[in-house]
């Protein structure tokens, strides 16, 4: 029962993610036709995230938690970056992420956000205002308040953080043993876009890469509803895109270990690894390796 159950599950996902990318493409009399789903793909289009499974503490073994680098140079890590034209919003089924943990912040459907990784200083959509635009004034508005007239807002120069000035993703999750499934398991936690400080915007492109910053930190289990309503460009088949949930979820990403929980105050890597790049790097495969050697210590026991 359970196995068939499993199979109807799988194939209601496969389903979902092949109808909508260029639904009814093929059958449309007009380009407004693009994109109508009917009634059966709408009803999927509606379908919630898949569920966590409830782990109970006493089946948690052991685990440890990190804090990830998903740098959005690399290739791989493309799906979340683009598009950037529009401030992210190609079409209504083509966003970045960025753009569409904004929107979702701005409409009420994302509540969870907050100041650190640890969760502790909440943070309103108003405050997000001053870490995403700032306000200058012009040579001319300079100019005009030298000389002691007045000044109106035509006399500033604005600069927001948009999506292409994202240049990061951090991640904050567990990885745990599970030791009635008898396996390794990973949940993220949290997720923050990463930005050159919006003060820094005017200063140039060396100014704004030495001032990276995160925006904010989202609750991911809060914002798992509206990623999985929102679709990644699928390079290799754009008719089975897949939702941001689905990828994060299933680490389909590259990323490197800057920090892991320990007695020093949860010191991050480069805090004890001054200015080496390389043994950074290879710190981070340490703390990887040390992760994935305790499930094969389970068996080797």
């Amino acid at each position: 029962m359970k196995k068939q159950a499993l199979i109807v599950l799988v194939t209601l996902i496969i389903f979902s993610e092949q109808i909508f990318a260029q639904a009814n493409l093929l059958n449309a009399k007009v380009p407004q036709e693009v994109g109508m789903l009917n009634e059966q793909q709408l009803a999927l289009e509606k379908s919630s995230p898949i569920a966590y499974g409830f782990v109970d503490d006493r089946d948690v073994l052991w685990s440890k938690t990190v804090w990830e680098t998903i740098d959005l140079n690399e290739r791989i890590n493309f799906p979340y970056y683009y598009p950037t034209i529009n401030n992210g919003n190609l079409s209504s089924t083509r966003k970045s992420l960025f753009r569409v943990l904004i929107d979702n912040i701005n409409s009420g459907d994302i509540t969870e956000i907050y100041n650190t990784s640890y969760f502790n200083d909440k943070l309103t959509p108003e405050d997000l205002e001053d870490r995403l635009l700032s306000k200058k004034l012009s040579a001319v508005g300079i100019e005009k308040s030298n000389s002691g007239e007045e000044v109106s807002e035509d006399d500033f120069d604005e600069y927001k953080i948009e999506t292409d000035k994202v240049v990061q993703y951090r991640i904050k999750g567990t990885w745990y043993v599970n030791k009635r499934l008898g396996e390794l398991k990973y949940r993220l936690i949290g997720i923050a876009p990463v930005a050159p400080d919006v003060s820094t915007l005017s200063e140039g492109p060396a100014a704004m890469a030495d001032a990276l910053v995160p925006l904010f930190w989202v609750w991911f289990p809060d914002a798992r509803e509206s990623l999985n309503k929102s679709k990644v460009f699928n390079t290799r088949n754009s008719s089975q895109p897949i939702t941001f949930d689905n990828m994060l979820n299933s680490r389909r990403f590259n990323s490197i270990i800057y920090q892991e929980e320990n007695v020093y105050e949860d010191r991050a890597v480069n805090q004890y690894i001054y200015e080496d790049a390389l043994r950074q790097l290879l710190e981070s495969e340490r703390i990887k390796s040390e992760i994935r050697d305790f499930e094969q210590d389970l068996w080797n026991n």
